[in-house]
């Protein structure tokens, strides 16, 4: 399924650009001492829908190459990069696996159970964050890059990412369930089959 795949591809592409936009352009940064910042943002949701949309690989992809660039054009946060990528990577495969693994939200006709499994799939991952973010990112700060401020920001970074989590997973779960009906009679909704494999166009 060439075409299948180079569309994934594309809708990746598409995904990167807009959480790149969303992280960068519509955070409310927050500057803490050290000479650090958090920041309030919702381009994890993007990485969220993402995996709702098109699975837990591709969804994290392109949450996590989108937000990663978006460390790297940032003074202040251009040393988080890696750990960007890889937790962002986590929210989407977490999201997805939950999603598709679990609750197979592509190929479920129930209204009321696609709601209920998109919201735990959203949750599950935003949750991960919600818990590793700042534990990763606080022993990142000590032990990589030996900022003895790193104690004095965990709280600030636990309460900035929860509430990213509460917006995010609001965010994600009302798009998903507005735009699922639309991309079906488009013809550009993929149906995620339970062994993994995946067809556009499919009504599901």
């Amino acid at each position: 399924m060439k075409n299948e795949k180079l569309l994934k591809v594309v809708f990746t592409g598409i995904f990167a650009a807009l959480s790149y936009v969303v992280f960068t352009f519509l955070q409310i940064k927050i500057p803490l001492p050290g000479g650090d910042a958090t920041s309030i943002h919702l381009g994890n949701a993007v990485c969220v829908l993402g995996a709702l949309l098109l699975g837990g690989v591709y969804g994290g992809l392109g949450g996590a190459i989108g937000m990663t660039i978006g460390d790297l054009f940032d003074p202040v946060y251009v040393v988080y990069a890696p750990k960007t990528f890889l937790l962002k990577l986590c929210i989407g495969l977490i999201t997805g696996f939950v999603a598709h693994k679990l609750g197979h939200i592509s190929t479920e006709t129930d209204n009321a159970k696609v709601l209920k499994w998109t919201l735990a799939a959203a949750v599950s991952g935003l949750l991960f964050n919600v818990i590793f973010d700042p534990l990763v990112g606080y022993f990142y700060k000590l032990v990589i890059l030996g900022k003895p401020a790193a104690e004095l920001t965990l709280a600030w970074n636990v309460t900035s990412t929860s509430i990213n989590a509460v917006t995010s997973t609001i965010v994600s779960v009302l798009v998903y369930t507005a735009v699922r009906p639309a991309l079906k009679k488009s013809g550009l909704f993929f149906t995620i089959a339970k062994k993994g494999a995946a067809n556009v166009g499919m009504n599901a």
